[in-house]
């Protein structure tokens, strides 16, 4: 393997062109790594390792191809160029030579370098051979030490790349678990990210809470928490089998800006105290967005009650609070019923299947109201100030709507006037 060079990697590929590289230049990490595996990537991220001048190198290749410059290190020299379909970072070379900078890094399997120049592949640390046996081996364990985010990034890449951990670097990370406190939080949560993304994160996340990773950001997970993780999984798989529609939604991200998706929440709210006002604070302590935080807490609060609510008013006020969370309200609806109950997938539907219909349909009007007449139009009718009850009064119409009571403005105004006699 070690003198096999995949396409992937040859500078035709790439958004920029090999003569904007001096020599020596290295590839080196992930992608290396993803295209000796045979992974392929729709947005190329790549590692560059250069001997002198990376920063400079950097900002004449972003200005030619008039492409972003971001100044990631300026202490050890690392910047960033970023292309429409692709980034590639280039790093001052670590130490006199390539061979220390490789040695420096956090897992054999990330410290295979290649060499475009001579179309040479460099594997100092016999990271090929790990790569073919599907294993994580650190290179030292103070490079752990070094940075313990790369603690936790071991799970990760045994999770996304379906490897193993060695049974020395594993002992390692547990000894040295108490280190990822010192971690910024917003590091731990993009690890985090990638964890529940994984369809084999809930079985590396469990491992690092044994390892003791996970307790001192999520201090109320226990054996349940996992067990929920696991069949989240299985249930968005239900899910997306019997209503395709709600599958592709528990993919869709929370915001375009904010890229978790809402099975990813489902997921969070398995990992947090099961009291959404306790839940919050856990969040806000790991710089979760507002967006997550309220999905997450309006997801606990809200997946007891699509079993009770039966009557055409009470699924009204589920789904007004729901909103888009509804997908992931409805993945831990089952869970729970799942582990509580011990159903079968189909029994386990049906409790919910009216519910989940009334959300996919546009038209409906339990799920997705329409109004029949606006709170300013029922102000200047009634004549009446803006005030709370205004919203009170809309909200009785829009459920007297529902229940066939009334139909048109006229008879949604005369409705709120006898409300206000009564």
């Amino acid at each position: 393997m070690s003198g096999f060079v995949p396409s992937t990697l040859a500078p035709e590929n790439w958004p920029f062109s090999l003569e904007c590289l001096p020599q020596p230049a290295y590839m080196v990490g992930g992608a290396v790594r993803d295209a000796m595996l045979g992974r392929s990537r729709e947005y190329l991220d790549l590692d560059f390792v250069i001997p002198s001048d990376a920063v400079k190198v950097a900002r004449t290749i972003a200005h030619r191809y008039q492409a972003g410059f971001v100044l990631l290190d300026p202490v050890r020299r690392i910047a960033r160029v970023v292309f429409p379909q692709a980034t590639a970072d280039f790093a001052q070379q670590e130490g006199d030579s390539l061979e220390t900078d490789l040695h420096r890094r956090d897992f054999t399997v990330n410290a295979i370098a290649y060499n475009p120049h001579t179309q040479e592949i460099i594997d100092p640390l016999n990271g090929c051979a790990d790569l073919q046996a599907g294993v994580l081996r650190m290179i030292a364990k103070a490079n752990l030490k070094d940075d313990p985010l790369r603690l936790l990034r071991g799970y990760r890449q045994a999770a996304q790349l379906g490897f193993t951990i060695e049974p020395a670097t594993q002992a390692a990370i547990r000894d040295l678990a108490s280190h990822l406190c010192q971690v910024a939080a917003e590091r731990v949560r993009v690890e985090m990210g990638y964890l529940l993304a994984s369809p084999q994160g809930h079985t590396w996340m469990a491992i690092a809470e044994n390892d003791g990773l996970l307790k001192q950001f999520f201090p109320n997970t226990t054996a349940k928490s996992f067990h929920k993780l696991a069949v989240v999984d299985e249930v968005a798989d239900l899910l997306a089998k019997h209503w395709p529609q709600l599958g592709v939604e528990l993919q869709g991200y929370v915001r375009e800006t904010v890229k978790t998706t809402w099975l990813g929440i489902a997921k969070l709210a398995c990992l947090v105290h099961p009291d959404p006002s306790v839940a919050e604070i856990e969040l806000q302590k790991l710089t979760y967005s507002r967006a997550e935080i309220r999905a997450v807490t309006t997801a606990l609060k809200l997946f007891p009650q699509l079993k009770t609510a039966n009557t055409q008013r009470e699924q009204y006020f589920v789904f007004q609070e729901a909103g888009m969370v509804f997908a992931a309200i409805a993945v831990l609806a089952l869970v729970q019923d799942t582990l509580v109950e011990a159903m079968s997938g189909d029994n386990r539907l049906s409790v919910y299947s009216p519910l989940i219909t009334r959300y996919l349909n546009p038209d409906d009007l339990v799920a997705h109201p329409t109004q029949l007449v606006s709170g300013k139009n029922l102000m200047i009718a009634l004549d009446i100030p803006p005030s709370p009850l205004v919203g009170e009064l809309l909200t009785e119409i829009a459920i007297a709507r529902i229940e066939g009571k009334v139909t048109t403005t006229e008879a949604a105004i005369a409705f709120a006037r006898q409300l206000l006699k009564g």
